[in-house]
């Protein structure tokens, strides 16, 4: 709620934990991408993984230099926490088998559209901010939340596409 009047400050240390967290999450994004690129290899899904690895890759970036830029460093703990999560993220983070297939393969799915999801309201508390910190790019942060909906789209389509053969059977007449 607002005041009239109130001066409003950032509260850092806060600011600061929210974005470690969300670099933490868009690391463990980009290896699930990279996980998804490579069990959709050889399919007509294989470059919209490709594609999307590569946005949230450069996204993932970009978190990582505002931290800088605002002057917030990162905690030891959750860089920890990430490379370990890098390590057990290579031996199969969601879909053990990599196959994309049953049901494993649409809670794969439903995983990657909800980490788009996070990282979008990510942009859009940014965007709220940013009325009070100039720091903060609103031009940016739109294209951001626009980018983050596309990736949103991108995923549910393939899911859409593949849930049949994933829980229908069909019958010859």
């Amino acid at each position: 709620m607002s005041e009239a009047g109130t001066v409003w400050k950032l509260e850092h240390a806060s600011l600061s934990a929210y974005l470690d967290d969300h670099l933490l999450a868009a690391e463990t994004g980009v290896r699930l991408f990279s996980a998804a690129r490579r069990t959709w290899a050889g399919s007509k899904y294989e470059q919209t993984f490709a594609d999307l690895e590569n946005e949230i890759s450069g996204e993932r970036d970009e978190l990582e230099q505002l931290i800088i830029t605002l002057g917030y460093r990162r905690s030891k703990f959750k860089h920890l926490v990430a490379t370990a999560g890098a390590v057990t993220g290579r031996l199969g983070p969601i879909n053990p088998l990599s196959t994309g297939g049953g049901t494993t393969g649409q809670f794969e799915l439903e995983t990657l559209q909800s980490i788009v999801r996070a990282k979008e309201c990510l942009y859009r508390t940014l965007l709220s901010l940013s009325a009070h910190d100039h720091r903060f790019n609103p031009a940016r942060l739109r294209e951001m939340i626009d980018m983050a909906g596309r990736q949103q789209d991108a995923v549910a389509r393939v899911m859409e596409e593949t849930a049949p053969a994933r829980f229908l059977t069909g019958q010859v007449r």
